[in-house]
């Protein structure tokens, strides 16, 4: 039986900087978030897509100027260059005859009765698979290496081919890297040009051919362009502020600017991540443990569950499509956020997004984009107000997206009408890919609170808990920042993992543990860190295809039995089980935020009135206060309809919630 689940190799953690910020960068708006006088301050910029880093060196220029900073950044350079399958042209590497199984992938179909659909195709076309005469048994035997003349022939065709990257992914090489290695120091010889080269035993030291070449060649697709940005981007900081970077994983943890641009894989959910660790921490202050978290910006939406056991980890996420098998935390996005675009399909059918108008156009109220957005909508329905200005800066044009709207609307009657259908379409997606993470999966939606946020997320959440059951809505201090704050406040975190396919008495699991630990420790020293481990074990019943991941210890047969039983209604406690991988955790706590608390006074709220004006709610004009968040007190009590104006979201408290404040300024409302 393995060790204890947590090993504490030391006690001391990660300290501040000088100064720490957190800057996460969206489709429309960059957000930052930095320590001033002991508590969290929030700025907003406007992104800068043709190039993000000039919206963040200008963060860090109004916020620290010549000040020594520790920048913490989460990044959609990784995931847009996926997204839009703008990444390297990829040299792929792998075991001879097993070069098209990156192609084939695994027999499930993603749309089983779509008789249409095809697979999307893949990011390396055909003529840049390579196969190498080399073999390794399941064992990790050498059975046959490649020769010196196969690698000199395979350098000259990888050169040949205008490959931008390499990713190398043998097909036991996780077993016994020796063949691996001999690839890559062929590649990597004097006169090779210097591609940048992915390599499996490295990245993803685990079996399923599939899972992990599709792995290591999405890193190769990134590595390029990510590293090159992040690289520019250090170096930029480095000159202005005497300062370091680090880039936020979609683990929930931050790893250096290094490990970011050489393994840029495990940032694809970057921003995400931070919203969902944010969100988790400021709700276990109020009190909340079961938590559905919103997260809605500008061209998206991102929903996460988090129950007694914390923020979920998965190691089976897809991304475009692609699997990628890296830890992140369990997180669905969707196509629907304040940019998405309302659009007619040929038969006059109206849709919102999946396309989004970003931060270039924008919505039409931000003056220059001319389709109608999610946020367009908001403004026709005076939910949002064109005299009080989004983060301070952006006024909103109101004649101007009556007039757009007016002519776009199609054969709908009217532009409020129009303006409903696109938030109930948008609603719709969003409600869809809650119901996916919570009904679908055996979670009752009526047990948890959301908790919303993003500049977009408090718009809506209180309708969506209306149709979901959920009994109440919670939004943070500083909602359009959270994923920013979630940032700032996250631990220095590395995952080791390595397959084993051994028996849960095996006395050689200890010897696994003790061997990813030392690595770790090993590692974290060179970036003068240290921290605590913890284990665990990806176990199964002998002959299942799939496994669950459960905590090391003595109670770690019970915990598998359990799992099982939860998620697929049965165990049986006397099949034979075996763990499949080991896994540690490496984390490097960070020094944590506080909080500023105050004690709650009295109920009324006319103090924050700052006017009245009608909003539609169905199909009816109703009067509603308008209240200035930055002026209620903790304690303060109103009942809806009301419109809560702040410097970085807008909240909707539609009519018969009742709203109040708490002791930490979170905005606690009951649907």
């Amino acid at each position: 039986m393995a060790s204890q689940k947590t090993d504490r190799v030391s006690q001391s953690s990660h300290r501040l900087s000088e100064m720490r910020i957190a800057i996460d960068t969206g489709g429309t708006f960059t957000d930052c978030v930095y320590l001033k006088d002991g508590a969290p301050a929030v700025l907003k910029l406007p992104s800068t897509p043709d190039d993000p880093a000039r919206s963040v060196l200008e963060a860090i220029r109004q916020i620290a100027a010549e000040a020594s900073v520790e920048v913490r950044h989460g990044t959609t350079i990784g995931t847009n260059a996926l997204l839009e399958r703008k990444g390297a042209r990829v040299a792929f590497v792998t075991t001879a005859g097993f070069e098209d199984t990156i192609a084939i992938g695994r027999q499930a179909r993603q749309h089983l009765y779509d008789w249409t659909a095809t697979p999307a195709p893949f990011i390396v076309p055909k003529e840049l698979r390579f196969g190498v005469r080399e073999r390794v048994s399941a064992e990790g035997e050498i059975l046959f290496a490649p020769s010196e003349k196969e690698l000199a022939e395979l350098r000259d065709k990888i050169r040949a081919s205008g490959a931008e990257s390499v990713a190398i992914s043998l097909l036991f090489s996780f077993a016994n890297p020796d063949n691996e290695e001999r690839v890559v120091a062929s590649l990597r010889e004097p006169g090779t040009a210097d591609l940048p080269i992915s390599i499996s035993h490295e990245i993803l030291p685990e079996f399923r051919e599939y899972e992990r070449a599709a792995t290591v060649v999405v890193n190769a697709y990134l590595a390029p362009k990510v590293g090159a940005y992040v690289q520019r981007l250090e170096a930029a900081i480095e000159d202005q502020n005497r300062g370091s970077l680090y880039v936020m994983q979609s683990s929930g943890g931050i790893i250096s600017a290094k490990l970011a641009a050489e393994e840029p894989v495990r940032t694809v959910l970057s921003g995400p991540a931070g919203g969902v660790i944010g969100a988790h921490r400021v709700a276990q202050i109020a009190g909340f443990e079961k938590i559905i978290t919103f997260d809605m910006g500008g061209t998206s939406t991102d929903v996460a569950l988090i129950d007694a056991r914390g923020p979920q980890i998965t190691n089976e996420s897809r991304i475009s499509e692609i699997p990628i098998s890296v830890p992140m935390l369990d997180i669905h996005t969707v196509g629907a956020g304040g940019g998405s675009l309302a659009w007619f399909d040929r038969g006059g059918i109206l849709h919102t997004g999946p396309q989004s108008a970003g931060a270039e156009p924008g919505p039409i109220c931000y003056g220059r984009g001319e389709q109608p957005t999610v946020t367009d909508a908001n403004l026709a329905l005076n939910r949002l107000d064109p005299e009080l200005a989004l983060a301070g800066t952006v006024r909103l044009d109101e004649v101007r997206t009556r007039a757009f709207m007016e002519k776009t609307r199609g054969p709908i009657s009217s532009v409020e009408q129009f303006a409903t259908g696109i938030i109930q379409l948008a609603e719709a997606e969003m409600e869809k890919a809650i119901r996916l993470i919570s009904v679908e999966r055996g979670h009752d939606p009526r047990e948890f609170a959301l908790v919303a946020f993003g500049g977009a997320g408090p718009l809506h959440a209180c309708s969506l808990a209306r149709a979901l059951g959920i009994p109440r809505v919670m939004v943070p201090a500083m909602p359009g920042a959270l994923s920013a704050l979630g940032i700032l406040g996250a631990d220095v975190v590395r995952d080791y993992s390595r397959t084993v396919m051994t028996s849960v008495s095996d006395f050689a699991l200890e010897k696994h543990f003790s061997d990813l630990e030392a690595q770790a420790t090993a590692e974290f020293k060179h970036e003068r860190l240290t921290g605590s481990s913890i284990r665990s074990a990806d176990l199964r019943y002998a002959g299942q295809g799939y496994e669950i991941n459960v905590p090391t210890g003595p109670e770690m047969l019970a915990s598998f039995h359990d799992a099982h039983r939860k998620r697929y209604g049965h165990a049986d406690a006397k099949r034979r089980v075996e763990v499949v991988n080991v896994r540690v955790r490496m984390i490097s706590s960070c020094e944590p935020i506080i909080f500023p608390q105050q004690s709650e006074g009295a109920p009324g709220s006319d103090h924050a009135f700052l006017k009245e004006k009608k909003v539609m709610f169905g199909n009816e004009w109703i009067n509603t206060l308008v209240l200035d968040r930055n002026k209620l007190l903790p304690g303060n009590t109103f009942i809806g309809p009301a419109i809560v104006h702040e410097y970085s979201a807008t909240t909707v408290v539609p009519p018969g919630c009742r709203a109040k404040l708490n002791s930490y300024s979170n905005l606690i409302i009951e649907v």
